[in-house]
């Protein structure tokens, strides 16, 4: 096994592997091919030597990056890293993304890259950098909200927000689960395991325990958002389809002065009872033209599921 050393000479140490050691567990995840050992400014690196040369060239792409702006954080570190896994790899094959170009959006749990993969989910990824509020609507498998959440989890590791608050209406598809055992949590969970799905993929078990014990991460049904001010966080309504027109006003007026919100939403999948109204139509219309609101309906083509669910969704007729 190639060993290769190398020394932090320009930089403070602690300032470049992060608090609590933050920097050093991304470098790491980043390439889970070697083994890295660092100690105070001296790092150790076990492995293949064409990852060697890899982790070399990026490590001094950091170096310089620190040097150069004071700072770093974990969202220039994975821009930085993310080249890694692109033209500069001669061994590795280029990932088909539909239009959009695949940047990593975060990196997940061990290195894995979770990237726009199409061209609207890139439009998602530029539009809530110039938006407060943004719209994603679209069909099921279109990852509406997979990468909102990763946008979500972006924020929160860059520092541009405190919290992230995760919601869905509590609304039955056909099943009825109020009759299930267990507190209040444990019967509506099953409504919102789609959103824990996402996090399992992004954040390690253990700090994403630590997150939702502390709130950092708050997952809740809609109603629980009622006479809240939602501020320094980022915020996702899920399956907007299923609420009515003043849960959706309720929801889009908790907004606190600095904080995103994404409300994603199928409007071929509505499970309201029949007398009630979707108001994600209505949202749609009324708040259509307002800056710093956009909306991007997503489409067939951005179905990133088994390739039959494309064929499904047409056989149903909700995509052409």
């Amino acid at each position: 096994m190639n060993e290769l050393k190398l020394t932090l000479e320009t930089v403070d140490p602690a300032q470049f592997w992060g608090s609590n050691n933050e920097h050093y567990e991304l470098i790491k995840r980043a390439f889970p091919k070697l083994k890295i050992v660092a100690r105070g400014n001296e790092v150790k690196v076990l492995g293949d030597e064409e990852e060697q040369k890899l982790f070399d060239k990026k490590f001094g792409k950091l170096i310089g990056h620190l040097e150069q702006y004071g700072s770093l954080n974990t969202g220039e570190i994975e821009s930085i890293l993310a080249i890694k896994h692109m033209a500069e790899s001669a061994d590795a094959a280029p990932e088909k993304v539909n239009g959009g170009g695949g940047e990593v959006i975060v990196f997940g749990n061990n290195g894995v890259m979770i990237k726009a993969r199409t061209a609207n989910q890139r439009r998602m990824v530029d539009s809530i950098v110039k938006n407060d509020v943004l719209f994603a609507i679209g069909p099921a498998g279109t990852g509406k909200t997979y990468t909102a959440v990763a946008l979500a989890v972006r924020a929160l590791k860059n520092k541009e927000i405190k919290r992230i608050i995760l919601t869905r209406p509590a609304v039955e598809a056909g099943e009825n689960l109020g009759f299930l055992p267990g507190d209040l949590k444990e019967k509506v969970d099953p409504y919102l395991r789609p959103l824990y799905d996402a996090l399992d993929d992004m954040i390690p078990a253990e700090k994403l325990k630590l997150y939702l014990e502390n709130r950092t991460i708050e997952i809740a049904p809609l109603a629980f958002m009622r006479g809240r001010t939602l501020d320094n966080c980022f915020v996702i309504l899920d399956e907007a389809q299923n609420s009515t027109d003043l849960q959706l006003k309720m929801f889009l007026t908790r907004m606190g002065p600095s904080a995103k919100f994404i409300v994603t939403g199928d409007v071929t999948q509505i499970d309201l009872p029949k007398k009630n109204m979707s108001g994600l139509h209505n949202a749609l219309r009324i708040l259509d033209d307002i800056p710093g609101i956009d909306i991007i309906y997503l489409t067939g083509e951005d179905v990133v599921r088994h390739k039959l669910v494309k064929r499904i969704l047409k056989a149903y007729g909700d995509i052409q």
